[in-house]
């Protein structure tokens, strides 16, 4: 059973991770920054911001998202954090892409799907995700975007939140990703949030963590919930301010 993270029963837990080498990880759309109708419209509120700039000054912190490493680099403007994992981790150093692959994945949709208007091809680079949140028969048209990926040629499919990712067979994943990043760091515990099917990978590693998904949700693996991406700035706060308390000035 998830477990509400601000309630008064789970405050012994994020006391906790204060007191420890905690890395701070997070998602970025529908996790730092509220869903948009665009992905190009996405930002965090001033707040939240702030509070992540000073978050990442108290503990190591990192973003783990679907999008471009530049493109979130770009949104987390004054913000430093230890690093940055893109296009769903398949933007590695260690993860040999194809970028001939990727735009003939593109071109091949792009055809299969021609004649639905309301569905668009985001190309990320390393990554593609078809979007359909604008279509008004959304269940049908993510069947239609899923038989299309059936003629793509080593790829990984899974959703999201009106979109269907499509990253190369060989790249890791959030959970590998993420454990290397809390290794690299020294870090003996990790909170991550995240809101969506692809966390999940992130939310089953093992160890010593704290999973966190906005939006309860049966079948989850993470642990914890917030009930709504508002309340990021709530938790953000209250982990600054358990740090404050206990390093000195």
């Amino acid at each position: 059973m998830m477990k509400y993270l601000l309630s008064r029963a789970s405050l012994p837990v994020v006391t906790h991770l204060a007191h420890e080498q905690t890395l701070c990880a997070f998602d970025f759309d529908g996790t730092l920054s509220p869903i948009v109708k665009h992905p190009d419209q996405a930002d965090m509120r001033n707040r939240a911001r702030s509070l992540l700039r000073r978050l990442s000054l108290l503990y190591p912190c990192i973003v783990v998202s679907g999008r471009g490493r530049a493109d979130v680099l770009g949104k987390l403007s004054g913000v430093k954090v230890a690093r940055v994992l893109g296009n769903h981790c398949a933007e590695s150093e260690t993860t040999p892409v194809s970028r001939q692959r990727i735009e003939e994945w593109k071109a091949i949709l792009e055809s299969e799907l021609r004649l639905i208007p309301e569905i668009w091809i985001e190309d990320r680079g390393f990554s593609q995700a078809a979007h359909y949140r604008e279509s008004p028969h959304k269940a049908e048209t993510r069947r239609q975007i899923l038989a299309a990926t059936g003629k793509l040629k080593h790829v990984k499919v899974f959703g999201g939140k009106q979109v269907v990712n499509l990253v190369p067979d060989v790249a890791p994943n959030k959970g590998d990703d993420l454990a290397a990043e809390r290794d690299r760091l020294k870090c003996s515990w990790v909170l991550f949030l995240g809101d969506d099917e692809n966390d999940e990978d992130a939310f089953a590693l093992g160890g010593n963590i704290v999973p966190v998904r906005i939006g309860r949700k049966r079948g989850s693996l993470a642990r914890y919930y917030l009930r709504t991406q508002m309340e990021i700035d709530v938790l953000l706060e209250l982990l600054v301010r358990l740090r404050e308390s206990i390093v000195p000035a």
